[in-house]
């Protein structure tokens, strides 16, 4: 499977969401929704993971169909915020603290996102 870089720098080949949907298989989709159940403090639904990844134009999770950072990557007309001139901004920095934070997604304070995208802005 290609890599898939979201538009804020998460790995999206690495998301069960997407795995599952790819794989069509439920049991992932049961495992994932009981994860972000617990993160979100909210009720997600096996049925509701299926996502295509950030850059396609198929499906999403919901959270991610509303995301604000996309929505800045497709009005800028940019692939992800490494090729932003005001990286990294609020926003971006915002979500950096909530994928360590709340999704467990980093390092010692630092998102495995923020350094797909450190690694895009150097080689680009």
């Amino acid at each position: 499977m290609e890599k898939m870089i979201a538009c804020c720098g998460v790995e999206c080949t690495k998301c069960l969401a997407f795995i599952a949907t790819k794989e069509n298989n439920d049991e992932l989709r049961k495992k994932q929704a009981e994860e972000w159940s617990k993160q979100f403090d909210q009720t997600i639904t096996p049925e509701s993971i299926n996502c295509d990844g950030c850059l396609s134009t198929g499906k999403h999770v919901s959270y991610c169909s509303m995301c604000e950072i996309k929505k800045c990557c497709i009005e800028k007309k940019i692939e992800n915020c490494a090729f932003c001139d005001d990286y990294a901004c609020e926003m971006l920095g915002n979500a950096f603290k909530f994928m360590c934070e709340v999704l467990e997604m980093g390092i010692d304070g630092v998102p495995e996102a923020q350094n797909n995208l450190e690694e895009i802005r150097k080689n680009r």
